[in-house]
């Protein structure tokens, strides 16, 4: 007897799945069409149209997504199916009984469909010839995402469905290739990568615009609180969201050569313009016994790197970007920055000499016309370098007035500079911002006094300069920049899947 209560046992898991898949086909108003006993493997759209034609006509495949379009008449149905893999959809023809299979599916809906890849009777190459078809998934009839054109704002308040749609699609697939570029990059350079911490009690940047991270319900604390009134706190101590993972990075650049850190920042800024973000990625190198120069040649170099590598895996979809946000002159751009033609480099001096020239014939073309030594170029200014000094390239600016930059910075001999750099890009200004690091143990000590920190908050960033302390040099990118760069996006909260902004945290 029990030898059967364990077949019988055995019997209902086996059947169980069977019988949850039709309860769900039911549930979401399913055609209870059922798949081949032995479907074919599944096989992902971007591996049927971004093939040639001959290489895939004549195979039965299984292609599982969503529809995108839906058309039936009494004989011929046709529904174009796309799973995220690629810009494209694929069409599949429904014919004779198949066509009833259609019934009550729309846009949005969830399917898998076995068929044959055969020749396309149009404009399409191929098609897929359905053979069987399963409704995976309904779609009710509120979808706010018919087939029209929607404005991006719009699109900001359903963050969650927004990458169905063509522009976000394309967006993350170029962010996804970018952010695998950069490991590739740094991995063939023989990089390591390091994960910096995301509580940290320093402060990179100097500039107290963190996120404090507390368990101390209720009671109001300011950053010049004295340590002890942490001591219930988690931490024993102030802490916060880092804005930086340079410090963590130099730190292990010290001891293994070439380094870099690619995560999540965050800066409590209260700035609502097409540039800024509360939360942000950034990619962070360290390189050990280099200099500004050598710092300003390892990104130019992964610059290069990264966009040769987006435009040849993700071409339809910079097409798209160029055809709709572009002015079709993004590929052009790409293609020619990613070429072998040096980036300009150009001194801060020599910068704003330029610009004081240029200022002068009509100065009320200029929303910030007062530029003399000292002042932190405004986006304005970093973009004529690039797009009308430079022509459209990309252009290093070097030797910044040690007044406007941070703490950590080396001075140059002049004692008014450091050896500190940004990269301008056409259409966006800065892209990247770096330096050499200051090996000094006493410079240091008196720069961070100078400039109004405590040195006991960073004695284990200290300790670096006084064990074996070497010259490095590194640079931060804005990786979500870098994605408005690449795909021709205004706006920086459409470069990154869930945003946070003042005011805004709703996913």
């Amino acid at each position: 007897m029990r030898g059967a209560l364990v077949m019988m046992l055995a019997t209902c898991r086996a059947l169980r799945p069977a019988a949850l898949r039709f309860a769900a086909r039911r549930r979401s108003g399913a055609a209870l069409t059922t798949m081949s006993a032995a479907a074919p493997p599944r096989k992902k759209v971007k591996s049927i149209v971004e093939v040639t034609p001959d290489s895939v006509i004549g195979e039965t495949v299984t292609v599982k997504g969503w529809a995108r379009t839906v058309r039936a008449q009494k004989a011929l149905g046709f529904l174009e199916v796309n799973d995220g893999s690629s810009f494209g959809g694929l069409q599949v023809v429904f014919e004779g009984d198949l066509v009833s299979s259609l019934k009550g599916v729309g846009t949005g809906c969830a399917v898998s469909i076995e068929g044959e890849v055969v020749k396309g009777g149009g404009k399409q190459p191929i098609e897929l010839k359905a053979s069987s078809f399963e409704l995976v998934g309904g779609c009710e009839s509120d979808y706010p995402l018919q087939k029209k054109r929607h404005s991006l704002e719009f699109l900001r308040s359903i963050a969650h469905l927004r990458p169905r749609t063509n522009t976000l699609a394309a967006a993350a697939r170029i962010r996804s290739t970018l952010a695998q570029a950069v490991h590739a990059f740094f991995d063939e350079e023989g990089f390591n990568y390091v994960h910096s911490p995301i509580i940290t009690t320093s402060d990179c940047e100097g500039a107290g615009e963190m996120f404090r991270v507390t368990s101390l319900d209720g009671k109001e604390l300011s950053r010049s609180s004295e340590k002890d009134d942490f001591a219930d706190d988690f931490f024993a101590r102030s802490a916060y969201l880092t804005v930086s993972g340079q410090l963590s990075g130099e730190a292990y650049a010290c001891a293994l050569g070439d380094v870099y850190t690619f995560g999540p920042t965050f800066r409590a800024e209260n700035s609502q313009t097409a540039r800024h973000l509360a939360e942000f990625w950034m990619i962070e190198p360290e390189i050990a016994f280099a200099d500004a120069s050598g710092a300003m040649d390892n990104a130019e170099a992964m610059m290069k790197f990264v966009i040769k590598k987006a435009l040849s895996d993700c071409k339809k979809d910079l097409e798209f970007c160029d055809k709709f946000y572009g002015n079709n002159e993004l590929i052009d751009r790409l293609t020619s920055i990613s070429g072998s033609e040096p980036f300009l480099r150009l001194s801060y001096t020599d910068a704003v000499s330029l610009l004081q020239e240029e200022i002068a014939k009509d100065p009320k073309k200029w929303q910030f016309p007062d530029v003399e030594f000292g002042t932190d170029l405004a986006t304005e200014h970093e973009r004529w370098l690039a797009e009308v000094h430079a022509g459209g390239r990309c252009v290093f600016v070097y030797d910044y007035p040690r007044s406007i930059k941070s703490f950590y910075m080396r001075d140059n001999d002049d004692k008014q500079t450091v050896a500190a750099f940004d990269l301008l890009a056409p259409g966006v200004g800065e892209l990247v911002g770096g330096s050499q690091r200051e090996e000094s143990y006493d410079r240091l000590v008196a720069k961070m006094t100078e400039f109004g920190l405590d040195p006991e908050d960073y004695w284990w960033y200290l300790d670096l300069r006084k064990y074996g302390s070497v010259p490095h040099a590194g640079y931060g990118l804005g990786f979500d920049r870098l994605v408005c760069y690449v795909a021709a996006i205004e706006n920086i909260r459409d470069s990154i899947p869930f945003p946070r902004y003042p005011g805004s945290a709703q996913f």
